[in-house]
């Protein structure tokens, strides 16, 4: 198993490796520095013989260095390099062409810390990519495996398949799973009224997990509220090497992210990491297929 972290010699791609070797950890996969270039960037052969090396590939070599250094000697790890139009670009081809099952990058650099601030880079990731999309917080340099997923369930259709994916990455990384259903009281309605929704909801789907997750696996339910998304990620306890799931907008293309309005007011307001999941349309009668969508 394979996952593409977007490196860049700042802090971060300092952000983007800690999250990609803490997942990694998890899940004993190998990670893909991936360094992009422009295209017009003529960095030469990067030759171990003690030759002269130009501008452009002493500073390849220099990322590579400082990139190789971040990773824990027991990820297992390569440097690559890539020209490509965008950065965003560059990081959706090696995934592609590696068949890696996910992409890692940090925070754009001016966000408060411990927060996301969703960047160019990030922006082109979470509308395009085909593999689900690790955001780091800015700041974020906790290396340790990852210690519980939450997964923000939703109640709209294609849910059912986002709680497919967080019960099968807690059964196979062995993690406790906690499922949190969201609830902004400006809504239109009775707030006591979405409130037990939401609890009634929240509930049937923890039987549900309880019921397909293995014997004594921890997993929880709780039921967040607030005047705003905002204030009901606030009102949430986290753990410092915890992960929120949650699933592309039910607008996306198949096989592509499309991140919701509510995904991102829970990315501003979120102080862990977040991975954002494609959605996938079934592929017919005999196929596999899923469809993941968060409310919008």
């Amino acid at each position: 198993m394979r996952f593409v972290v977007g490196y860049t010699p700042n802090a971060r791609g300092a952000d983007a490796v800690a999250l990609g070797s803490a997942l990694a950890r998890a899940q004993g996969a190998h990670l893909d520095l991936v360094y992009v270039v422009d295209k017009g960037t003529r960095y030469g052969v990067l030759n171990e013989e003690g030759g002269r090396v130009g501008h452009d590939g002493q500073t390849v070599l220099t990322a590579q260095r400082e990139g190789l250094e971040l990773v824990p000697e027991d990820v297992s790890v390569e440097f690559h390099v890539r020209n490509s139009d965008s950065f965003a670009s560059g990081l959706i081809e090696a995934a592609v062409e590696g068949n890696a099952r996910l992409i890692v990058v940090g925070a754009a650099g001016n966000g408060l810390f411990k927060r996301h601030t969703v960047g160019t880079v990030a922006n082109g990731l979470l509308h395009a990519s085909p593999v689900p999309v690790a955001l780091a917080p800015r700041g974020s340099r906790s290396k340790d495996a990852v210690t519980r997923l939450t997964l923000a369930v939703g109640q709209r259709t294609g849910a059912d398949a986002a709680i497919d994916t967080a019960i099968d990455w807690a059964k196979s990384r062995g993690v406790p799973l906690r499922l949190v259903s969201l609830v902004e009281l400006d809504a239109e309605g009775d707030s006591g009224e979405v409130v037990n929704a939401a609890h009634v909801h929240a509930n049937t789907v923890l039987t549900e997990a309880s019921r397909r997750l293995p014997e004594r696996h921890m997993v929880s339910v709780e039921v967040a509220h607030g005047r705003t998304i905002e204030e009901a990620i606030d009102d949430l306890e986290w753990d410092e090497n915890e992960i929120l799931l949650v699933g592309s907008s039910r607008l996306a293309e198949r096989n592509r992210l499309f991140i919701g309005s509510t995904a991102y007011k829970v990315l501003r307001a979120l102080p862990v990491p977040m991975v954002v999941i494609p959605r996938l349309l079934p592929v017919g009668p005999s196929g596999s297929g899923v469809q993941v969508t968060v409310e919008d």
